[in-house]
């Protein structure tokens, strides 16, 4: 006691070097349950909530919003096709945590505090999507303009994957997720019962955001940029934590047996992208991207993942014993450079009858770019506002400019995305899951003085991780990045944006509306 007690004492949660790691043990989210059933159907109810979370056990508690008031929420667990309903309800508080830029969208009036849900990677109809304009006040006092119900239907007619949920209000999504608001959803496959991949207790899902901290505990986000822009509060260009929280405890650890564990594993992160690796440099083993299974598992030593994207991995530590294994991030060093650590000390249960299996399933469709209906040139890039500030666009044009993206349902579309800032971008499309085709270096001067796309290199596949399906890419920096998807059903309207949050509240994010047939493109 005497020695905890000096430790604490001598901890500052604004100084990373000071927080002790591996002390606290990794949380689990609790699986959300049913508050009714409405003709056969499961409702659930769950509350975005201001609550007390205790991010390492010698910090004070600091003031977050969670759903139902935890960090991360719920985990919505659902078979495959198994529809559901979801009221998602605004009892935060009327002041935000934050500082609000006013100069961003919707953001100028007296009202801080606006919500959406959006469940990224859903195939879903717009109006339960979480249009970034369907947002809504405490109890549903004032609605945005895109606001169309108060309870979402979720089909869950897709693969089954590890999905997840986060706050969408245009203007401030960087702000309502970093102070909590995220949370898994897991869609069940059928496939999986007969490939006897590790299941109940070993089959863990892992957020990880970066967070930094005052010294006082609260949470930290930067007022203003570095330097100082003339308009203060400012949006940030991106915001980087300098601690690591996984499932919403700072460097945790977890208790395993020796045998193999799954784990589904998101960057729930603003900016932050992250290249996973096991201390020792051991492989493991990939099953999973963001829209579901593989069609036959991936052996990796390391795995990158961009802020949304998500993987599903197999770790076998059948053979470690006693012993302790470190998951680092090798795209940092020092402290966000160690993301938790595996104690191999629980005695095996039973014996391990999972498997990796050698294949896992048939790809279900495959999409030929020689027969796309649609090919689009979409250009990455960006500006500078009235007060000198970056401003990150997609296709040259800002969130509230008229829709040029109107997908047809039954058409397979090809999107090449090129990169003309120096940074990577991961591109999130809503309502679909793609494939990516290729990336291919061209020539960057070429392309600013006459818009050509002159090839400088061939294509080059995508890295063997991100060979499934997908609904996030990485667009590399002078790099013209192509993408295939097939859209199928649910015409409306959805969005397309880069998922660092920054960017996406100012101003990368564009509307979609997909749409019956040529010609039926009226607003809603």
């Amino acid at each position: 006691m005497v020695i905890e007690n000096k430790i604490r004492m001598n901890i500052d949660p604004s100084n990373p070097d000071t927080i002790p790691k591996f002390m606290d043990e990794l949380p689990i989210p609790p699986i959300a349950k049913p508050k009714a059933n409405i003709k056969g159907t499961p409702y659930y109810e769950i509350e975005m909530r201001q609550a007390q979370h205790r991010y390492h056990q010698l910090f004070p508690t600091t003031t977050v919003w969670g759903y139902d008031g935890i960090q991360p929420g719920p985990t919505i667990k659902v078979k495959q096709n198994e529809k559901i309903f979801v009221k998602w309800k605004n009892k935060l508080p009327r002041k935000h945590l934050f500082p609000i830029d006013r100069t961003l969208h919707e953001s100028a009036g007296p009202l801080d505090v606006r919500t959406v849900t959006h469940l990224h990677g859903a195939n879903v109809n717009w109006e339960s999507d979480g249009h970034p304009e369907a947002w809504f006040s405490r109890d549903f006092a004032e609605t945005g303009s895109n606001f169309r119900r108060k309870v979402y239907e979720y089909t869950n007619k897709q693969m089954g994957a590890t999905l997840w949920y986060h706050d969408h209000a245009v203007g401030i999504t960087r702000l309502n997720v970093y102070a909590g608001l995220s949370g898994f959803y897991l869609i069940e496959d059928p496939i999986e019962k007969s490939l006897k991949l590790p299941k109940g207790r070993y089959d863990i899902p892992l957020m990880i955001q970066d967070r930094s901290f005052h010294s006082d505990g609260s949470l930290f986000y930067p007022e203003n940029t570095d330097p100082p822009a003339p308009v203060n509060p400012s949006v940030q260009p991106f915001f980087n934590g300098d601690t690591i929280a996984v499932n919403g405890k700072l460097w945790p650890k977890l208790k395993v047996e020796p045998r193999k564990y799954r784990f589904r594993i998101l960057n729930s992160s603003n900016t932050n992208g992250y290249t996973l690796r096991l201390e020792d440099g051991r492989t493991f083993y990939q099953i999973a991207t963001d829209g579901g299974l593989l069609t036959e598992p991936v052996e990796l030593t390391t795995l990158p993942l961009e802020p949304a994207e998500r993987a599903e991995i197999i770790i076998d530590f059948s053979k470690l014993i006693g012993k302790q294994l470190i998951l680092q991030n090798t795209n940092d060093e020092g402290n966000t450079g160690v993301i938790m650590r595996f104690d191999v000390v629980l005695p095996l249960r039973a014996r391990d009858s999972s498997e990796i299996p050698a294949i896992i399933m048939k790809d279900k469709e495959i999409l030929d770019e020689n027969h796309a209906d649609k090919t689009r040139l979409l250009m990455l890039g960006a500006t500078t506002d009235e007060y000198e500030r970056p401003v990150l666009l997609l296709d040259n044009r800002m969130w509230h400019d008229p829709v040029t993206e109107k997908p047809v349902i039954g058409d397979t579309e090809v999107w090449k995305l090129i990169n003309i800032t120096p940074f990577a971008h991961p591109i999130h499309i809503h309502l679909i899951q793609f494939k990516i085709l290729h990336r291919t270096p061209f020539d960057l001067d070429r392309f600013n003085q006459d818009g050509f796309i002159q090839y400088t290199g061939p294509q080059i596949e995508p890295e063997i991780h991100e060979r499934g399906w997908k609904d996030t890419v990485k667009a590399e920096p002078g790099m013209v990045t192509s993408v295939i998807m097939k859209f199928k059903e649910n015409p409306g309207n959805y969005v397309w944006h880069c998922h660092i949050l920054e960017h996406e509240d100012y101003d990368m994010m564009r509307p979609m509306k997909v749409i019956e047939k040529e010609g039926n493109d009226e607003e809603e």
